[in-house]
């Protein structure tokens, strides 16, 4: 099954890979029971890739730690998803795209959720053939759709998806592999599906993330890949408000996007020149 799946696609065995690696520790930020069995062979060999470019043998290291970054990455939005899911008017949680994701499995959800994951055709089916029996603990629907294709939206209605009532939308992993243009008209179509005061979180690179030199080990194995980094922004706020979201943008290593774990300096916006990552969080006006 692991073979059906595009460059793009495998990077969601990376992450789960990742979150193995991180229920192993004692220190763990959280504990993800499903991931070993969702990276399958596949996964522990890009991690490998990822962690030889990141601490390189003999030199020091001027990556940004990926196994911290996707640690509290996930640490943050277990959080604001179970935030956002308390009010017994929000009803709805979509993960678009879910990935190899177990947040529908490994976590509680209060009763009044509906839980919707939305990605490729062959990205859930491998992930219902790794998950086995596993059994949601939340009402879990799919939908196997590509966010950059035609029609998704329907095929969510269908599942059950309600526009008219508020939601609270994952976009994790997403946008820097999508050109520019897509990653604008995802944001706009998700826009359009959301009630005011619906919710949404997201996590984005900015634009010198893609260019600056000490980024290029790590660039070149995601473009080795066949899944380059393609698009970033330096204000994440004006591009969420472009298309009617008013959100706060979080750096790994800042006040509640720390967890104890970020290893590196946070320099201000103001810095130039800095590759940073924003966690996004915030409302649909």
């Amino acid at each position: 099954m692991t073979d059906l799946l595009n460059p793009v696609e495998r990077t969601a065995l990376l992450t789960a890979a990742l979150r193995a690696a991180e229920t192993r520790r004692d220190d763990r930020l959280y504990s993800d029971p499903y991931a070993a069995d969702l990276a399958g062979e596949s996964g522990p060999g890009l991690l490998e890739e990822v962690r030889t470019a990141t601490f390189p043998p003999g030199r020091s290291r001027t990556l940004p730690s990926t196994p911290d970054y996707n640690a509290i990455r996930t640490r943050f939005f277990d959080d604001h998803l179970q935030e956002c899911a308390a009010p017994a008017e929000m009803t709805q949680i979509v993960l678009a795209p879910a990935g190899m994701d177990s947040r529908a499995y490994r976590m509680d959800w209060p009763d009044h959720v509906r839980y919707f994951e939305v990605d490729r055709p062959a990205v859930l089916a491998h992930k219902a053939e790794r998950l086995g029996d596993a059994r949601p603990r939340v009402r879990h629907r799919t939908v196997a759709a590509d966010l950059t294709g035609r029609d998704w939206e329907f095929m969510l209605r269908d599942a059950g998806y309600d526009p008219s009532l508020p939601s609270t939308w994952l976009l994790e992993g997403l946008l820097y592999y999508v050109p520019e243009a897509d990653a604008h008209r995802i944001l706009e179509r998700v826009a359009d599906l959301m009630a005011p005061g619906s919710r949404i979180v997201a996590d984005l690179v900015n634009a010198a993330a893609l260019t600056l030199p000490h980024m290029h080990d790590l660039l070149e194995v995601f473009a080795g890949w066949g899944c380059p980094w393609l698009f970033g922004s330096d204000e994440p706020e004006a591009l969420f408000a472009r298309h009617g979201f008013e959100v706060v943008a979080a750096q790994p290593g800042e006040p509640g996007a720390d967890f104890g774990r970020w290893p590196d300096p946070v320099p201000p916006r103001t810095v130039a020149d800095v590759r940073r990552v924003f966690f996004v969080h915030g409302t649909r006006s």
